[in-house]
């Protein structure tokens, strides 16, 4: 195979003139802040994934660091996360001043257990994180049924925007609060950005005034008509993790063409399963990588690294060389030096495993079908 002359990375947007004119629109218009683009935005999320409130926010970090605040996590508090995830998961919990426990995935899914997630809970777990990690839907209902009261479910669903539940229900109507991110290579992107859905009146408020210097949410009048108010009260502490219009913009046109732009990932994802899955040895799939309800934001693969010459990272160095951007998510967080340096962590077995031979494909709604069929070239000359 000749090596490609651009480089192919694992995730790259796919934007059409209309993101541009939506761009020229919002900076000809003089405000590109947070307003009305932005409520037009969270609208439209809510009418797609079914839930009662959007609260759009300046990234999923921040998303998922004041969803934990709103629910009452503080110091002291212990949250549960799979540790096969980005540290973001696990910092939004430091943040709080909670500490991070660590639990084991399903091979097949990449995902926390509820199994696993009942060993890891003690006197002190206020909340479970859990991540549909690649765009795969954990049943967050069964979850809940095996949960006390007491303790909060906070979706990561990062990876997850466009996946739906098994009852055809969209990730982000469940009820909990739960986490998209908007970030350049993600499925729905505006650059960055993030946004946390909810049906509770009360928690969708309190995220509003947190994202916002803890101003009173009637404060919005502020940016939609500057006579409504003469001064701002502040009513809490709050931070400064808003949207703004300019941004939002892009969101729109996004979900706009978002079916259009599931469907060319669908398309990828069934030409890398008719055609790797015909590899001796055999290489394996994370589960529901060919179902449209999995919104393959990451295509993973489980190289069969005990039947290969290579090893996993001499793999993904031949795919580079190549000019092919595979990528690795993640190495498991009780791996990595700062928490293993500042927090209690044990053996996760099939985490530890699963990280040896998971590699991630490239795959983007900008994908000709000719990257595609590169990709799987790259991997057929490295398995000659």
């Amino acid at each position: 195979m000749e090596t490609r002359k651009e480089y192919l990375p694992f995730g790259k947007p796919n934007f059409s003139e209309e993101e541009i004119d939506a761009i020229t629109r919002v900076m000809r218009s003089g405000w590109i802040g947070m307003g009305n683009e932005v409520q037009a935005f969270e609208q439209e999320i809510c009418a797609y994934i079914g839930s009662k409130h959007a609260i759009s926010m300046d990234s999923c970090t921040s998303a998922l660091f004041l969803s934990l605040l709103a629910s009452g996590v503080t110091e002291g508090d212990e949250v549960i996360i799979p540790s096969l995830t980005w540290c973001s998961t696990a910092n939004s919990a430091i943040y709080c001043g909670a500490t991070p426990v660590f639990c084991d995935i399903d091979e097949s899914t990449l995902c926390l257990t509820v199994e696993n997630v009942l060993k890891a809970i003690s006197s002190k777990t206020k909340a479970v994180m859990v991540v549909h990690y690649g765009g795969y839907t954990v049943d967050v209902a069964e979850l809940r049924a095996h949960l006390p009261d007491r303790i909060a479910i906070v979706e990561d669903a990062a990876h997850a925007f466009g996946s739906s539940f098994t009852n055809g229900s969209k990730v982000g109507s469940s009820g909990n609060l739960t986490c998209f991110s908007f970030y350049a290579n993600k499925n729905l992107s505006t650059g960055e950005g993030g946004a946390v859905c909810t049906n509770s009146d009360e928690l969708a408020n309190k995220l509003r005034s947190l994202r916002q210097h803890g101003m009173p949410v009637n404060a919005w009048k502020r940016f939609i008509n500057p006579k409504a108010m003469i001064y701002s009260q502040i009513e809490q502490l709050g931070y400064k993790m808003n949207y703004i219009d300019l941004h939002a913009c892009i969101g729109r046109v996004q979900l706009r063409r978002f079916n259009y732009l599931q469907i060319t990932r669908q398309k990828i994802a069934d030409t890398y399963l008719s055609e790797l899955s015909k590899l001796q040895p055999k290489i394996k799939f994370q589960n529901g990588l060919g179902e449209m309800s999995h919104a393959k934001h990451l295509f993973v693969v489980k190289l069969p690294v005990s039947e290969l010459k290579l090893n996993r990272d001499e793999f993904l160095i031949a795919m580079r060389e190549l000019n092919i951007g595979a990528s690795i998510h993640y190495m498991p967080l009780h791996m990595m030096d700062f928490y293993k340096t500042n927090y209690s962590v044990q053996k996760l077995p099939v985490s530890e495993k699963i990280f040896n031979q998971i590699i991630t494909l490239p795959i983007s709604a900008a994908m000709t079908e000719q990257d595609t069929n590169d990709v799987i070239n790259a991997i057929k000359t490295i398995y000659k």
